[in-house]
């Protein structure tokens, strides 16, 4: 009974998911918009949907694979020469920007909204991320140039995956700074993690490049 219920409530998120993705489309807004309002309402407005009761022990991974999926596959398709003689504007906007928009953000969230500041600084990091649900549908809606939306869509999904990981390591630090070694081990921390995330991508870009 509980893998029938399971496979009903999978199929109503689809559903619903494609119901969202079509209202979108026809009001040429961004879809987000739609599928957060839905998600309130199904979860925690009305309880109607339990995630972790309809899916059970493989909520979590199933959460991970969708938010991996989310925030990496708009990178498949880019393509550098859409960004010939603006890399460095891309570069700036998703760096230097970026870092910017999280100190102006988390002392405005501070001293406006009296938010402690580890919780400001999480907070900033989360506005950082504009992410491709949100740019996209707004570039097809107002139809920049072909300069300015390029430079646009590729920080949108550049931003997406670097904005989470600049928010998971804000977290790890602070929950680092606890310890009397915290900077010793947010220093390993980024580090090692750094060093994997180049080894594999350096590896899977060989591998792409052989195919």
């Amino acid at each position: 009974m509980h893998e029938d219920w399971a496979a009903l409530g999978i199929a109503t998120i689809g559903i619903v998911g494609l119901g969202c993705q079509w209202l979108a489309w026809r009001l040429k807004l961004p879809a987000i918009l739609f599928l957060l309002l839905a998600g309130i309402v199904a979860g925690p407005l009305t309880g109607w949907f339990q995630p972790q009761q309809v899916i059970g022990e493989h909520f979590f991974a199933l959460v991970s694979l969708a938010v991996a999926v989310i925030l990496f596959e708009g990178s498949l398709t880019l393509k550098f020469s859409e960004i010939k003689g603006v890399t460095n504007t891309v570069w700036s906007i998703v760096s230097i920007g970026a870092l910017i928009s999280w100190a102006i953000t988390s002392i405005a969230t501070h001293h406006l909204l009296g938010f402690d500041w580890p919780l400001a600084l999480m907070f900033g990091g989360l506005t950082v991320v504009t992410g491709p649900t949100v740019i996209v549908p707004l570039l097809r809606t107002v139809r920049p140039t072909s300069r300015l939306s390029n430079i646009l869509r590729w920080e949108g999904i550049l931003i997406d995956p670097l904005g989470a990981l600049f928010v998971v390591m804000i977290y790890e630090f602070l929950i680092s700074s606890n310890s009397s070694q915290s900077f010793e081990v947010f220093g390993i921390i980024l580090v090692i993690g750094f060093g994997l995330g180049i080894a594999a991508g350096a590896t899977i870009a060989e591998l792409l490049r052989r195919r």
